[in-house]
């Protein structure tokens, strides 16, 4: 009887501290540089391609370096040498954000990896609190649709659920079709027609992030609140008292965005980002390359 493949099970840990790389890396360039190159044998070069774990900025960094490269739709062809799909092997990265919120989490998922084989790798960078927001914010520009209105209530969702991690935010969100400030709550949400209801500072809070995600979209950043320039921004937030409650005193408005940006993300707090890498899919294609250079 086979045995069952190992599932990667992710649902513990909060959405708004994970994020997903997907790249793909070509086999018959690495077989290419180990056999053409550097003169060995097939069988060698197997043995050293199998050991390899790439690092953190082959797997994360933006454009991709050779022989990786992003995934494209259809059946693609390395644009390096040209080999086939068959050739390619897609390597998936799940970055978590240390922090009391995902270490538990993370642990027991890091425990329950399999390890004959070296299927998955385990790697760690220590970074501040500030880069990780911002990190946060580019994994959502990358993925939403910008062009639309949709992406707005993504923002919303994910930022709670960064906020607020133990919430069950996919289930609240099942219903909801628009979000609304009120000054009835002290803290926490409701929900009501469809409608979710959050204390203002959160709701402008979500602002915010989706100004900071469409930002360099087009002019100004798109809001609940319409398409706002920085100086829109930030005097709606003077007006409802969000800087005096959060205690930025600055009086430009550039100075002004950098210490909201260093009250929402953190700022300089040290933290460190656990990457887990799914080797699997490479494992089994390098036998593949293999056999045909064999």
């Amino acid at each position: 009887m086979a045995e069952k493949p190992f599932e990667l099970n992710l649902e513990h840990l909060p959405k708004g501290y994970l994020r997903h790389y997907r790249r793909s890396v070509c086999l018959a360039c690495i077989f290419g540089i180990y056999t053409k190159q550097l003169k060995l044998t097939p069988r060698t070069a197997y043995s050293e391609a199998k050991r390899y774990e790439p690092t953190i900025a082959e797997l994360t960094g933006s454009p991709p370096t050779r022989p990786f490269f992003p995934l494209e739709p259809g059946n693609p062809r390395c644009p390096y040498c040209a080999s086939a799909k068959r050739s390619h092997a897609t390597f998936d990265t799940w970055r978590v954000e240390g922090g009391s919120a995902t270490d538990a989490a993370r642990r027991a998922l890091v425990k329950s990896l399999p390890k004959t084989g070296d299927p998955f790798q385990v790697l760690e960078r220590k970074t501040t609190r500030r880069e990780a927001f911002f990190g946060w914010l580019d994994g959502l520009g990358r993925k939403l649709d910008l062009d639309g209105d949709e992406w707005l209530m993504e923002v919303a969702r994910e930022y709670l659920e960064r906020r607020e991690p133990s919430g069950k935010w996919a289930a609240v969100f099942r219903d909801i079709r628009g979000i609304r400030p009120s000054g009835r709550l002290e803290n926490g949400w409701a929900s009501e027609d469809g409608r979710l209801y959050l204390v203002p500072r959160v709701y402008n809070e979500i602002l915010v992030a989706q100004y900071l995600v469409s930002r360099s979209h087009k002019h100004g950043g798109g809001t609940f609140q319409g398409r706002l320039t920085l100086l829109e921004l930030v005097r709606r937030l003077r007006h409802v008292g969000y800087f005096r409650q959060a205690g930025i005193l600055e009086e430009d408005p550039f100075e002004l965005l950098e210490k909201l940006i260093d009250h929402l993300s953190g700022g300089e707090q040290p933290v460190k980002l656990h990457y887990i890498v799914d080797r699997r899919d490479f494992l089994a294609k390098l036998k593949s390359v293999y056999s045909r250079y064999g």
